[in-house]
């Protein structure tokens, strides 16, 4: 049986080199490399998206958009880690767990648009609700977000890792301070939000991780619902899926960001007390795994037909 032939366009960067990861001891994937001195080269790269089975765009957004057109009349499926094609009608959102609708999408697609990490959260914690009927689409939404610093890419990393950086890297700090982050326009797309989020992100100083919290007053949901009656909402969205599942509280009162670094796992927990009316919604996962590089390759194996855990 042939290998699946894999292009990564862009791979020297955090994303590529992750999903290089991910498929490079699988037996079933052949790599393609390109000349190092040729990596810009539209000619050169153009050869190898008509050869692939699978490539993937871990570039700019306007490199993307680029390499997106390269790649027409190829029979490659096209998965794009940038924000460039993550609210085009034409690109399958690569959320399979969301709905039978998104996974069947996939399944049939030859361009997917990778979700955003900070997104993935808020739209997971967010969705099985507003379908639900439960989260008004006119709900005064707000979400923070914690991440580890391999987020930002390969600059923040170096900056993180620097033994001559800014004592400000010892602490938390929150960005994205015009609240206009690159991810609310797919939010607010998949959601169907009548106003974005208000949304906040935090970098901190480790590696991997993210807890992405959705804070709800209870009162103000469709049929004031208790937290168990919220936390059954979720079982029943995510039965089934093999990467998503409904967690307890921490018996000790915390909630690590780094919980599930080094997986495709989301944990999704509801906290909150009925006494007082206030929820959170936390979902953890890996900013590099299922916010990135993970989602990523579990896209490529749907839209192939293969198991979705493959080599995850």
């Amino acid at each position: 049986m042939s290998r699946i032939r894999v292009f990564i366009d862009g791979r020297e960067g955090t994303t590529g080199l992750q999903i290089e990861d991910r498929l490079k001891d699988r037996a079933d994937v052949e790599l393609l490399a390109i000349d190092p001195e040729k990596r810009k080269d539209p000619q050169a790269r153009r050869a190898l998206l008509h050869q692939a089975d699978a490539a993937f765009l871990c570039l700019p957004d306007a490199a993307a958009v680029e390499a997106a057109a390269l790649a027409e009349g190829s029979k490659a499926v096209v998965i794009d880690a940038s924000t460039a094609h993550r609210t085009d009608p034409a690109w399958a959102y690569g959320f399979a767990e969301l709905s039978k609708e998104h996974k069947a999408r996939i399944a049939g697609a030859k361009r997917i648009a990778n979700p955003g990490c900070h997104a993935s959260g808020v739209i997971a914690a967010a969705y099985p609700l507003v379908t639900a009927g439960v989260l008004p689409r006119d709900y005064p939404l707000s979400a923070h977000s914690i991440t580890g610093y391999s987020g930002g890419g390969k600059k923040m990393i170096s900056q993180y890792e620097s033994a001559e950086r800014p004592a400000a890297y010892d602490s938390p700090r929150q960005y994205g301070l015009t609240l206009k982050h690159k991810h609310l326009p797919e939010i607010c797309n998949q959601l169907g939000l009548d106003t974005p989020p208000v949304f906040n992100p935090i970098v901190c100083d480790f590696y991997a991780g993210m807890a992405v919290s959705l804070p709800l007053v209870a009162g103000k949901l469709n049929g004031k619902p208790t937290r168990a009656q919220v936390e059954d909402i979720y079982r029943a969205h995510y039965a089934g899926c093999r990467f998503i599942h409904v967690e307890p509280a921490p018996a000790d009162g915390f909630l690590p960001a780094n919980l599930y670094t080094g997986t495709n796992e989301m944990g999704i927990f509801v906290l909150g007390d009925d006494r007082t009316g206030l929820l959170t919604v936390v979902c953890v996962f890996d900013n590099l795994g299922k916010g990135a590089s993970g989602a990523a390759v579990q896209n490529m194996n749907i839209a192939l037909g293969l198991p979705e855990d493959l080599g995850l």
